[in-house]
């Protein structure tokens, strides 16, 4: 079951200000399938992905046309462009959230083998976060699988979303990317990304013409057997997912649960936000295997309690995160004000707080943001750490929203945020600003450097590194943490030229033997060489 994905036509489009990453997700998976397998010029991202039938021949040949760390490399430099957009989204509560779901089943396709050691080597296996309302997940080349808050607003448990998550993590295992690109021995790697970057461009200048334009070019005609080879891939998606799902310990039940969700919620009101069903059409042939298959596995349906709970936190801050206008918001928020049916102690009514809560601050109005987050305590006191975390880093952020940085520090402080991103990029937020007493600010400086030695690659920690060493006087710090963030985040020249500003400050100030001016000059060699070795595989073509 793949998500849907925008399409890229004006008459599909959704009615909202499309998420540029939304488009940018379905696009450059048109133009990738439309270069590598004639694909038409409405196919998204996942699709691309699943172009091809699945026979064992297919795995052979996609492994010889491209391996798996060609396929990272590609991967890798999609996912830098995207991560230019801001409707990338790295909020670090919806982030653990999903990767509590996606690590079980990481372990699942592991253990049944579907991972080869070559993926397991070689691919990311990550997901991340798109800022958009409308209800979709894709996956990339080289193990990165995208999902919209529009899609955690949809769903109404963890099963659902995990459902999702082993769909497209399948589509990953079984290198559908690499099948398709098997099928056309035509186009060089850094052609099909050089590609894929014109239509990300194309993207963000919001116009679908010159987007069509650019994916009509490289068209063939063979949309039949396109159609059939997407087919083909669903259901090995499906079935392989399906397994990983049930050995992940999830409710096989939210496989077929997340099929009648996506065709009932259609069938009311499409109006763009199901572009993965025009992608991927919801055949009865697949909702009937689908519920054949929880015949012979165990009933696990509902899964714990608590569970339920977190899924509805996650659901509420998902829908007052995924759609920034005003109209939205107001709506969201009339869930904060009192009534006779707020008096239910259910999940649902958990989501319908906490969104009132986010969506009440965003607009600035503290009566009923407080209402919503004492509701929000209230539900979430008897169901668990997990879910009390969740409603106290929404307090948190609340008070700092309104400039109640005192307020927001004892809560903080007695908060069970203790050990998590969350809790420590909050306690970045209060060390930055000014007044924040010593030591707290050194306390957290201390805590963020660990973390970064443990997390090289978390781009949100290092820039918060960066804001606490300038707020505590130290600039050559800072400049070195802001060039490991560039770094994290693809961007090698971003964090070159932040290394050489450092470089120059610490010689400026006769700094360069202290152990941050050797460290600058160590990192700045090595991202260098780097960069170096990148342009020359580009110039060569190579492809692993």
């Amino acid at each position: 079951m793949t998500l849907p994905r925008p399409a890229v036509s004006r008459r599909d489009a959704p009615c909202q200000r499309p998420g540029r990453l939304s488009v940018l997700a379905s696009v450059s998976a048109s133009v990738l399938a439309t270069v590598l397998v004639a694909a038409p010029v409405s196919l998204g991202v996942a699709q691309v992905a699943r172009a091809q039938p699945s026979l064992p021949s297919l795995g052979d040949a996609a492994a010889e046309d491209l391996t798996v760390g060609a396929e990272r490399r590609l991967g890798d430099r999609i996912l830098r462009e995207i991560r230019r957009d801001p409707d990338w989204l790295d909020d670090p509560v919806l982030q653990d959230y999903l990767n509590s779901l996606w690590q079980p089943l990481l372990a699942a396709a592991r253990a049944r083998g579907d991972l080869s050691d070559d993926q397991q080597a070689h691919f990311a296996l990550q997901t991340f976060l798109v800022r958009d309302r409308s209800v979709n997940a894709f996956a990339l080349p080289g193990g990165y699988v995208g999902v919209h808050l529009g899609l955690i607003a949809l769903t109404t448990s963890r099963d659902e979303l995990a459902a999702v998550l082993a769909h497209e993590l399948s589509h990953i295992t079984q290198r559908h990317i690499a099948r398709n690109i098997a099928s056309s021995r035509r186009q060089s790697m850094l052609g099909v990304a050089s590609m894929i970057v014109g239509v990300l461009a194309a993207s963000r200048s919001q116009n679908a013409d010159a987007a069509n334009a650019v994916i009509v070019g490289g068209q063939a005609a063979a949309v039949q057997g396109q159609l059939n080879f997407s087919r083909d891939m669903e259901r090995e998606a499906d079935r392989v997912g399906f397994g990983v799902l049930d050995a992940a310990g999830y409710a096989p039940e939210g496989m077929a649960g997340m099929f009648d969700r996506l065709q009932f919620a259609s069938r009311l009101n499409d109006s763009g936000q199901f572009p993965y069903l025009r992608t991927h059409p919801l055949t009865s042939e697949r909702i009937a295997e689908a519920r054949g298959r929880l015949g012979v596995v165990t009933d696990r349906k509902g899964g714990p309690v608590a569970a339920q709970w977190l899924h509805a936190a996650m659901q509420g801050r998902a829908r007052a995160m995924m759609d920034g206008r005003t109209q939205t918001l107001t709506r969201l928020a009339g869930g904060g004000v009192p009534t006779a049916a707020a008096a239910a102690q259910t999940p649902e009514a958990l989501a319908t707080a906490c969104a009132a809560a986010v969506a009440a601050t965003r607009l600035k109005d503290v009566r009923v943001a407080d209402a919503a987050l004492a509701r929000a305590r209230g539900l979430a006191a008897p169901q668990g750490e997990a879910v009390v975390r969740a409603v106290q880093v929404l307090q948190v952020e609340s008070l700092l929203e309104r400039g109640q940085s005192a307020e927001a520090a004892r809560v903080l402080s007695s908060a069970v945020l203790d050990g998590s991103r969350a809790g420590l990029l909050l306690g970045a937020r209060l060390a930055a600003l000014p007044g924040s007493e010593a030591t707290l600010v050194s306390r957290t400086r201390e805590d963020l450097q660990t973390w970064v030695a443990l997390h090289a690659d978390d781009a949100g920690a290092w820039l918060a590194l960066a804001q606490v060493n300038e707020r505590q006087g130290a600039p050559l710090a800072a400049l070195r943490a802001h060039a490991e963030a560039r770094f994290a985040q693809g961007d090698l020249v971003g964090a070159a030229d932040r290394l050489r500003a450092g470089q120059r400050l610490a010689r400026s100030n006769g700094a360069v033997e202290s152990m941050e001016g050797v460290i600058i000059e160590s990192r700045l060699k090595a991202i260098e060489q780097q960069r170096r070795v990148e342009m020359e595989q580009e110039r060569s073509g190579q492809r692993d």
